[in-house]
This record gives C-alpha cells, sequence and structure tokens, in this order.
C-alpha cells in the first residue's frame, strides 16, 4: 500500500490521479489533498477518499474547508507554508506534484527535503529551478518520476538501458488545434478556439500552451534537467496522432519509443506504481485505427514560444524562469480575451528583454526573477490595452 500526497488534487491531473487510485484501492491510499481554491471539490474528495489531512492553500477558503469536514477525522490546514510543512510527514510515501505553475515549487523542494519520492507533474518546478532542484534531490536522496506523457515516455525508454549511451532525445508535440496554421489565421482566434486540443485532456492553461507550443518548448527545459542532457540532445517533431509519446536515440542508432493512445491516466498510474506495472481497463491502441503515422518539423517561425524556450535553454541561469513567468501572465490574459494569440509571444520576448540575467540563481533570486517578470509583463499588457483604446 502506497500513502500518497496529492498535491493540486482539483486540477485536470489531480482529479485523475484519483481515478487511478479508485481503480486501485488495494495499492494506494490518499494521505493528504491539497488545493488553492476549489473548495467545493477538495471538500467532495476529502469526504469521499477520507485523506489524513487536506490543505487548501486560499486562506479565504479555510473556515468553509474546516467547517464542511468538521464532523470527519480529517485535519485541515491552510497556506503555502502548512503545505510545505505537511509535504514532509513520515506518513507519506509518494508525493505527486500538479499544482499548476510556478506556485507549485515550493511544496516539492520541500518533499525533496524530506527525501520522498515525487512523481513530478508540474513541470515548471524544473523549467525555473531545474540545476536547483535536481542538485538538492541528488544531495537529499529524493527520487523524481515524471508524469508528462512525453516525460514519462522517455523515462520508461530507458528503463535498463544505460543513460551515457543516449545520443538524443525526441519530444512529440500534437501541433495542438492550429497545427499548419499561420499568422494570417491565428491573429483572429480567441481562446475558445485554442481551447479544442484535439487528441488531449487537460486543463485550461497547458492546453493554451499546448496550442502555442510553449508546452513543448518548457518540457525541453524540463527534460534537460530531468535526464541530464546537453542542449543540443533534445529534439522536437510534430506527430499529429499523438500515438508515439516520445523516443530516445542510442548512439548505435537503435530508437526506442513509448506508444499508446492518448490518456494521461497511463503516465500518472506509471509513476505512481513504478516500479511495478499494473493492470488496468483503459482502451487499448489499434494500429488498425492508425495505418498512417505523420511526422514534420515544428514552424519555429509561427509558433515562436518554441523559439523562445530553446533560446531560454541555451542561455541558462533565470532566463528560463522570467519565460516561464511571463507565459503564465499572458496565458492568463488569454484566457480572458485581453491579448491576443500572436501577442502572448510579443510580451514574452519583450519582457525577456528586460529583466537582468543571473547565471547561477539562488532560490532568492528566482523568486525576486519571478515577481520581477511579472510585473513587466503586466505593465507590456496594460500598454497594450490602452492602446486599443
Amino acid at each position: 500500500m502506497k500513502r500518497l500526497a496529492i498535491l493540486g488534487s482539483t486540477g485536470s491531473i489531480g482529479t485523475q490521479a484519483l481515478e487511478v487510485v479508485a481503480a486501485h484501492p488495494d495499492l494506494f491510499e490518499v494521505e493528504v489533498l491539497s488545493a488553492h481554491s476549489n473548495s467545493t471539490l477538495l471538500i467532495e474528495q476529502a469526504v469521499r477518499f477520507k485523506p489524513n489531512a487536506v490543505v487548501v492553500t486560499d486562506d479565504k477558503k479555510y473556515t468553509e474547508v474546516k467547517e464542511a469536514l468538521a464532523k470527519l477525522p480529517i485535519k485541515v490546514f491552510s497556506g503555502h507554508g502548512a503545505l510545505a510543512d505537511v509535504v514532509q510527514w513520515d506518513s507519506i510515501d509518494t508525493v505527486l506534484g500538479a499544482i499548476l505553475g510556478f506556485a507549485g515549487l515550493n511544496s516539492i523542494l520541500a518533499a525533496i527535503d524530506a527525501g520522498k519520492r515525487i512523481a513530478l507533474a508540474n513541470k515548471e518546478t524544473l523549467v525555473v529551478a531545474g540545476e536547483l532542484v535536481m542538485a538538492r534531490a541528488k544531495a537529499k536522496g529524493a527520487v523524481i518520476i515524471p508524469v508528462d506523457s512525453e516525460h514519462s515516455a522517455i523515462f520508461q525508454c530507458l528503463v535498463g538501458e544505460d543513460v551515457t549511451k543516449v545520443e538524443k532525445m525526441i519530444l512529440t508535440a500534437s501541433g495542438g488545434p492550429f497545427l499548419g496554421r499561420k499568422p494570417n489565421y491565428l491573429v483572429n482566434v480567441k481562446a475558445t478556439h485554442a481551447l479544442q486540443h484535439p487528441n488531449w485532456v487537460m486543463g485550461a492553461k497547458i492546453t493554451i500552451d499546448s496550442a502555442t507550443l510553449m508546452n513543448k518548448g518548457l518540457e525541453i527545459i524540463e527534460a534537460k534537467w530531468l535526464f541530464g542532457l546537453e542542449n543540443d540532445q533534445i529534439d522536437v517533431v510534430i506527430h499529429p496522432q499523438s500515438v508515439i509519446h516520445s523516443m530516445v536515440q542510442f548512439i548505435d542508432g537503435s530508437l526506442k519509443s513509448q506508444m499508446g493512445l492518448p490518456d494521461m491516466k497511463l503516465p500518472i498510474q506509471y509513476a505512481l506504481a513504478f516500479p511495478e506495472r499494473i493492470k488496468n481497463d483503459y482502451k487499448r491502441l489499434d494500429f488498425k485505427d492508425f495505418p498512417k503515422l505523420a511526422f514534420e518539423a515544428p514552424d519555429y517561425k509561427t509558433f515562436r514560444n518554441l523559439a523562445l524556450a530553446k533560446e531560454a535553454l541555451i542561455k541558462g541561469g533565470n532566463v528560463p524562469c522570467v519565460l516561464n513567468a511571463a507565459n503564465e501572465v499572458v496565458v492568463n490574459a488569454f484566457l480572458q480575451n485581453k491579448v491576443g494569440f500572436l501577442e502572448m509571444s510579443d510580451m514574452i520576448e519583450k519582457t525577456l528583454e528586460c529583466i537582468s540575467f543571473i547565471q547561477h540563481p539562488t532560490m532568492e533570486d528566482y523568486l525576486q526573477t519571478d515577481k520581477e517578470s511579472r510585473i513587466q509583463v503586466t505593465e507590456f499588457l496594460k500598454k497594450s490595452q490602452l492602446s486599443i483604446y
């Protein structure tokens, strides 16, 4: 029985993780659930799974959750500080990090300091502070298992292999809903269009990142730190069917891939159960349904976020932190129809040019960089709005 802390339990990854838990009650037990402000769903989850504790990081929601669970033997805490404390409990075996964005970094670092096994779905943790995070994980003996479908695929391909024999890793991207589209089309798209992903069911922010290819850019940076790669060892290929989730090429020219239908429950289950593989009833891949698998190079000129991410990867330091912060702000603005689809890249690029470069950031540097980047890109957004009227 593995005892889990599911951080971000009300989000897309968190809810699917609880589906995995519900399907295998003999293997998994929920010790802790956490959410930011979706108190209604958090309460429902707590009543069903009866964890030892829940944490709501939005302090304004604490009283509501506390009163709703008063008759159950469930501890209720509030705030990010409480979450960082709770994830270090001895009663927790595995921490699933599924809090969205930069906000998930602190609790993951706390879990690392406690030497926990971490199923990592929060890619921003490694995008923002990959060097620091991986060094600390090594020092503390914490094991990090990726949940992202692409990184899970690579992780699975590397089982039993000598990682020093890897020549290249190839991340696949569906291309999102706007594959093949050019700027004259993209200038008019709205959030409702971008949220219609052809293959995957994901949260709103990740779905927009998929449409702009920023998601793939963030995954390149994540892969560098997760697998200890050089910048030129990571490549991206567009694969619209989303059947091959990623590939590893070895020094002898051999290529291994992990395949399956697009379903995030599979990499979630794999990360939670590793090193075991457990049986499930998910729909199986039938090659007769996919007589052709297509591949093409990304359009870096139209989907500039991918190019910006590769530049951030090469520059290193606090640049990926700037990239991530600016992207989180502009995606939120786009979801509210306050900025255009192509303008998001403009705003991110301008922010990258404004923030002072730090080659070897400390944790305080990352926090300050994140804050300054958000302020700067928000100013650009305000000026853009004023220019419209």
